[in-house]
């Protein structure tokens, strides 16, 4: 049994985000601010302490807003969000590290992206440390093409296929199941990967095989992302695929604000506002009762909101 390392998976996740954000840089050629931020003290009924370094590309080439958020924080008592499948756990202490992100492209015919890896660990004096990993990523396109959505299926098997043929499937099929507006009926975009409560019990892995499943799954996000970027950003749009674009990204902002455990974890613990918010895209627009004139590009989307196989 391998022993828990939180200063190795702190390492990962600051050699990640830095990696994630030169390589976009690359694509945009702006560079992301560094915004470091801490927590002196404890606060409110959580307790909640720790730091973080939350990177944002604003206004940019290609990226109309981009945040790369790395925390780690640490908490007197897990809040509800962490405790509501594992009430056994409630009253422990917790650290919680992880990397989220989430870019929003400027070009309609660029995906929206999001990926997420992160690592808790709950404690309780004279018991051992309860801990899991979790993350994954999924895309959200407005004008889809099937090839970058093959492309971004095939890295996430190849990201799940040196440990084991049954996990792309498991995880793409949960990814699918969690990223799902409930209130209209449809995914948020083509999916990809999502796992929670990895740990020793799952698959029988112990720690080191655990924290490189998560490291994979981080890897790979980059590698089925930004080929996808260079080859849309500098295709022609218009007004039109602009307004469906801000239409689309309603349904972004609904799922995070009504679904998402991370949003729902950070704003939960008295979390840093801003970076638990960075997600939201910076230009919305709602519609009532729209749908899109059937045969157009824009109703094509339509047929690709449900769960299906890719590979």
């Amino acid at each position: 049994m391998s022993e828990i390392n939180i200063d190795a998976v702190k390492d990962y996740l600051l050699n990640l985000q830095a990696d994630i954000c030169r390589q976009l840089s690359e694509e945009d050629g702006q560079d992301f601010i560094i915004d470091e931020w801490e927590r002196a003290g404890a606060e409110g009924a959580m307790g909640l302490t720790g730091g973080g370094r939350t990177r944002v590309l604003e206004n940019g080439n290609v990226i109309e807003k981009g945040g790369v958020n790395f925390s780690h924080v640490r908490g007197k008592t897990l809040p509800a969000s962490a405790t509501a499948h594992r009430p056994e756990l409630a009253g422990r202490s917790f650290q919680a590290l992880g990397v989220s992100l989430v870019i929003h492209p400027r070009n309609p015919y660029v995906p929206t992206s999001h990926a997420n890896v992160r690592f808790f660990v709950a404690e309780k004096e004279g018991e051992a440390p309860v801990w899991w990993f979790g993350g994954g990523f999924d895309l959200t396109p407005y004008y889809l093409d099937e090839a970058d959505a093959i492309h971004w299926h095939q890295q996430s098997k190849e990201a799940c296929d040196p440990f084991g043929e049954e996990i792309y499937p498991a995880y793409k099929k949960w990814c699918d199941e969690y990223f799902y507006l409930k209130h209209r009926d449809e995914t948020r975009g083509v999916g990809g990967l999502f796992f929670d409560d990895l740990n020793t019990e799952t698959y029988g892995w112990d720690f080191d095989k655990c924290f490189a499943f998560m490291q994979s799954v981080g890897d790979h996000y980059i590698t089925a992302y930004r080929p996808i970027v260079a080859g849309k950003k500098d295709k022609e749009y218009g007004e039109r695929q602009r307004d469906f674009q801000l239409f689309r990204r309603g349904r972004y902002a609904e799922f995070n604000l009504a679904f998402d455990r991370g949003t729902i974890f950070g704003l939960q613990t008295g979390g840093r506002t801003e970076s638990i918010l960075m997600s939201m895209p910076p230009l919305v627009t709602w519609k009532y009762n729209y749908h899109p004139e059937p045969g157009t590009e824009e109703a094509k989307l339509y047929e690709y909101l449900s769960p299906r196989e890719w590979l």
